[in-house]
């Protein structure tokens, strides 16, 4: 096979993962059908199932390929909190951009769609979180280990304030949005909920010198 036929090959793929993509966090899982795919993708069904088995392989594979876009975080964490030795100053600058970046309504819908499959697939909620979410809490410990060895903060388990620190962050912004089915996020609200979680946070782990 051709070089040129490859990668038509990868453009059409692409473009079924896109249309794919689109309907299953607009309709569903269920509300989604093969046939809309197809024609959002402008394929045929033969061509849609000779890249994709079956509708669950499909979504599979939508929700694998968002696990990429975490990379973006990961630096994000890791940068903002290499680039001081104050927790104060560090978590401060990323709490609201980490907190922006995790509300993002794509990023919201795909959760939902997630979660409301989470048991009827749960390898592949599994996989999401292991592949995206529990990354970020990974780099975070291995930063909150680095103020510890400092004497700015007070830890003893890092991957467990990790979790105490996203869940001071996002507990109300995320629970709001998942509940109440809204995408929307003000941001001089995110930007309050930031504050208090690196507050909250510092109060429980910070040592005389970073509170």
């Amino acid at each position: 096979m051709s070089q040129a036929t490859l990668d038509r090959s990868e453009r059409k793929r692409s473009t079924v993962l896109d249309a794919a993509t689109s309907l299953f966090l607009s309709k569903g899982y269920d509300g989604t059908t093969m046939d809309e795919v197809a024609a959002l993708a402008g394929v045929s069904k033969p061509t849609l199932y000779r890249y994709f088995a079956d509708k669950e392989r499909l979504y599979a594979e939508i929700v694998a390929a968002t696990t990429d876009n975490i990379d973006g975080l990961l630096r994000l964490v890791a940068e903002e909190l290499a680039a001081s030795d104050d927790p104060r100053e560090g978590l401060g600058r990323l709490a609201g951009k980490f907190l922006t970046a995790l509300m993002q309504p794509e990023l919201l819908r795909l959760r939902r769609l997630v979660i409301a499959n989470a048991e009827r697939f749960p390898e592949v909620g599994q996989g999401w979180f292991s592949g995206g979410f529990e990354r970020v809490l990974e780099t975070l410990s291995v930063a909150f280990q680095r103020y510890a060895a400092k004497g700015r903060l007070r830890i003893d388990d890092p991957l467990l304030a990790a979790n105490h620190f996203a869940g001071l962050l996002l507990w109300i912004p995320l629970n709001r949005a998942m509940f109440s089915g809204s995408c929307d996020s003000d941001p001089a609200e995110l930007a309050r909920y930031a504050d208090a979680a690196v507050e909250a946070f510092l109060r429980g782990y910070g040592t005389e010198t970073s509170r």
